[in-house]
């Protein structure tokens, strides 16, 4: 019975791991190239310009070697000057006519930590005398053209929520040379679905690439396929197991989309991002160490909602006071929760067979604590760190632990051992029984108590 229907999962799992192991990825510079990167809203236009090191130290003669904040200050001694030559070579209307742009503070960007390859930012805001910005500009962008050969400048649009674009960083839009040094840039329709489908993938990317999502994800599966009683028992059937992480990761994302929804549209107030963060990682600490004493016990859909809303003011501050329209910020909050919610479920299909394997075998037991005991250890260690503003450098093993698509490999690999463990002992006839009451019937025995 195991086989099939860990077998009628292999299709979803195909088509879910896809959209998250084939993730675009960010593409990276050139030394040869320039970039123009803009943000678009309904009413504002603004963006950033990337000068590379070695051009900025070819024409303007600034000393670019050294740690990041002497050359930073190197930079900021010559800003006027960069920032007067860079108006002269960015111009951006519409309509024939040439819009006002003003330049703020420098930044430095290490891409690849190569001084070829390392870019000078300057960010600015575009004065625009329309009620709404056009969908059709005219650009011209030529910085280096005449100082130095074969240069080229490349336009990227990095955010335009209406179009469904966000965290653009790969995917120019036009090229510009010396032949081409002015261009129409045609930002193309706007649409609800582009909007939706966008942020649906960046659902998708918060579970593929946030820890602090997974791990709470993973403290709500090691009790998924255990009933408790007096103790944590083995649970009954695979599909009634599924169905109740399922339906606890559902209240999980209920719960964050209501505060998630509620910030982002500046109903609920947002407290500071550290106390947010904090709070979420003290709240996997806590589901981790339920495991170990439940007080809730077989209703852990009470522990993810509670602790769900925390987790949606976590990533609300993403939407919240964006110059878009209030129905472009609500397609783009529902997209994110489906993202999300598939994103969760996807984790659950891909861990749950092997948890459900290994359930009525004498290692269960010590996995389940070791693996309760870690996360609550990590999402400790994450509390304290963020309570003092300090960094204990776990985040880079953690980072190493849950990346995409190496933890494919680690997910298979436990599978794979959690079936040999479990027909071996079925063999040896050492299964453990399965508790004498499902899931339901035990939280409505605790209820009555």
């Amino acid at each position: 019975m195991v086989k099939r229907q860990a077998l009628a999962l292999l299709g979803l799992l195909m088509t879910a791991v896809s959209v998250l192991v084939f993730a675009p990825a960010a593409g990276a510079h050139d030394a040869d190239e320039a970039y123009v990167y803009l943000s678009v809203s309904e009413s504002s236009l603004s963006g950033r310009v990337e000068l590379a090191f070695v051009d900025v130290e070819q024409v303007f003669g600034i000393d670019l070697e050294g740690r990041g904040d002497v050359v930073l200050e190197r930079v900021n001694e010559s800003l006027e000057e960069l920032i007067a030559y860079t108006d002269q070579h960015l111009q951006i209307g519409a309509e024939g006519r040439q819009w006002q742009i003003e330049f703020g503070e420098a930044s430095l960007l290490f891409p690849n930590n190569t001084p070829d390859f390392n870019y000078v930012q300057l960010a600015f805001e575009v004065v625009v005398p329309e009620a709404s910005v056009p969908r059709d500009l005219e650009v011209t962008f030529d910085p280096f053209f005449d100082e130095v050969p074969d240069r080229v400048g490349l336009l990227l649009i990095e955010n335009d929520w209406a179009a469904g674009t966000f965290d653009n960083e790969s995917e120019a839009l036009v090229a510009f040379d010396r032949s081409n040094r002015s261009r129409d840039v045609d930002l193309g329709d706007t649409s609800n679905w582009s909007n939706f489908t966008a942020s649906t993938q960046l659902g998708l990317d918060h579970i593929r690439t946030g820890p602090d999502h997974i791990f709470f994800i993973l403290v709500l599966l090691l009790p998924s396929v255990l009933v408790f009683g007096a103790t944590w028992q083995p649970g009954h059937g695979f599909g009634s197991a599924l169905w109740r992480v399922l339906k606890i990761a559902t209240m999980f994302t209920i719960a964050h989309s209501i505060t998630f929804t509620l910030a982002g549209l500046d109903i609920l107030p947002l407290p500071p991002s550290r106390f947010v963060e904090s709070l979420i990682a003290l709240s996997i600490a806590v589901a981790a160490l339920h495991n170990l004493h439940p007080i809730a016990a077989n209703r852990e859909w009470l522990i993810a909602f509670a602790f769900g809303l925390f987790h949606g003011m976590g990533f609300a501050g993403l939407v919240s006071g964006l110059d878009v329209s209030r129905s472009t910020q609500l397609v783009s909050l529902l997209g994110r929760n489906v993202g999300i919610e598939f994103g969760q479920a996807v984790i659950i299909l891909l861990v749950f067979p092997g948890l459900f394997l290994l359930r009525r075998t004498s290692y269960y037991r010590p996995f389940f604590l070791a693996g309760s005991i870690v996360l609550a250890t990590v999402s400790s260690i994450w509390t304290i760190e963020r309570v003092f503003a300090t960094d204990f450098g776990i985040n880079d093993y953690v980072d190493a632990a849950i990346e995409w698509p190496r933890v494919l490999v680690l997910i298979a690999a436990f599978t794979a051992v959690a079936a040999i463990l479990h027909q071996r002992e079925r063999a040896a006839g050492r299964l453990l029984a399965v508790a004498s009451q499902r899931p339901d019937e035990a939280e409505l025995e605790l209820a009555t108590i």
